[in-house]
């Protein structure tokens, strides 16, 4: 009989990226090259909203809220991956575990509401544009924020609860380059029909319906944008939510691969694939989506520019 020691064990290890030797120098550079971009760019556009009053709107109150998540998110994975790299100690305490997994879910989910709360504020400027300072006033758009994050927060409790009381007794071994759900289950020999089953209308109740939020809003967006009779005009409605709605398909892409299928279907190799494009290209990619093309943070990045060098010169032929 296996004893309690073994079963829930004071450490797991990581199997990381071991399977490459000869690359783990370089795919450290790399992931902290990634993780000091993700840093920066999401603390520069953080930072733009929050000392700049004419950002402060309810596009720019989510889209700094979601600069948050994007760090949060990538710092609850990136730190440990790069100590693991660096160091070559792979292993990871019980409590860390289960934390890195509660923490990940968090914001994650966090995202999720998010998005479709921006979905909402984009259906609102552009279906109803009269009604928009109303409809989306500070108060409404704070109590939309608190929601999101509320939920956010207590949505993977029960998650984590259930997998830390799981035993595990087939492997410590996680094979993985963190602590993730799928694989944890992979390990234990305690009975996950219950999780699973959890996880599934977590994912209807949570996941889909702020999907089907998200895609009703964008059926009425586009709907009313192609109606609109200037192009001009058209061109502008649908480049106010063109970011987000990339924002969306990628994420939403790399979730279904990840999340909505059973855990006899884990692969680790693909499961690696598309935790690296969740976890470093979303949040790398966020800050270049909703800014490339933005006028007001073109704006406030001259201002910027300008104070720290006292020349707009390599904003000029940015207009």
């Amino acid at each position: 009989m296996m004893s309690e020691n073994e079963s829930n064990p004071n450490e797991f290890t990581v199997q990381g990226f071991s399977d490459l030797p000869h690359l783990q120098f370089p795919l450290f550079i790399t992931f902290l090259s990634v993780y000091l971009i993700i840093i920066f760019s999401n603390l520069l556009i953080f930072t733009s909203i929050v000392l700049f009053s004419h950002l402060h709107t309810p596009m720019y109150i989510f889209l700094c809220n979601l600069s948050v998540i994007d760090i949060s998110y990538s710092s609850t994975i990136l730190p440990k991956l790069l100590a693991m790299l660096l160091t070559q100690c792979k292993s990871i305490s019980f409590l860390e575990c289960f934390i890195q997994v509660y923490f990940f879910m968090c914001f994650a989910c966090t995202e999720v509401l998010l998005l479709a709360a921006m979905a909402y504020d984009r259906y609102v400027a552009i279906c109803h544009p009269l009604h928009y300072s109303i409809l989306m006033n500070p108060k409404h758009c704070a109590r939309l924020v608190l929601a999101v994050w509320v939920m956010g927060l207590l949505d993977p409790v029960a998650h984590a609860i259930l997998i830390a009381n799981f035993s595990y007794c087939r492997s410590h071994h996680i094979d993985h380059f963190f602590c993730d759900l799928t694989p944890l289950l992979k390990l234990t020999c305690s009975d996950t029909f219950t999780i699973e089953i959890w996880n599934y209308i977590d994912g209807a109740l949570l996941t889909v319906s702020a999907f089907i939020l998200t895609l009703i809003s964008y059926v009425f967006i586009i709907s009313t944008i192609l109606n609109i009779q200037s192009a001009s005009v058209r061109h502008k409605a649908f480049s106010t939510c063109a970011s987000h709605m990339t924002c969306i398909i990628i994420y939403y892409g790399t979730m279904i691969c990840l999340y909505m299928r059973p855990t006899s279907m884990y692969s680790p190799g693909e499961d690696k694939f598309f935790a690296l494009l969740y976890i470093i290209l979303i949040p790398m990619l966020n800050p270049l989506l909703y800014t490339l093309k933005n006028k007001d943070f073109k704006n406030v990045f001259k201002k910027i520019n300008k104070t720290l060098f006292g020349s707009e010169l390599y904003f000029k032929d940015v207009q």
